[in-house]
């Protein structure tokens, strides 16, 4: 594991980076460091700690709204109305589940 230097809210971190990761790792940085200035940016809370709280709930929350929505899917899928075939419904709904997989299979792993 190679260790990569970030900055998060102008503040230096030094992170373990598993090997391959550091793409999606700096794309988590990027994400938390958005995240967090926007908080700072809207002057209601200036301790870091606080903002950082806040920032991974917000982030948490974004998350589990996603993955709600990848199980919901596959089911309003399979309700729609449509004049295609059982078998092409299939197909397509395998292509959605299979794209939603590949999507969220980097979650988890940098936690």
């Amino acid at each position: 594991m190679k260790q990569i230097e970030v900055q998060i809210m102008g503040q230096s971190y030094l992170l373990g980076c598993p090997d391959g990761g550091e793409p999606q790792l700096r794309d988590a940085v990027e994400r938390v460091d958005a995240a967090m200035c926007k908080i700072r940016d809207a002057g209601k809370v200036k301790a870091r700690d606080r903002i950082a709280v806040l920032a991974s709930l917000n982030l948490a929350f974004d998350l589990a709204a996603q993955q709600a929505a990848a199980v919901a899917a596959p089911a309003a899928i399979a309700r729609a109305p449509t004049t295609a075939e059982p078998g092409e419904v299939d197909a397509k709904a395998a292509q959605l589940i299979q794209k939603l997989d590949q999507a969220l299979a980097g979650d988890g792993h940098l936690l």
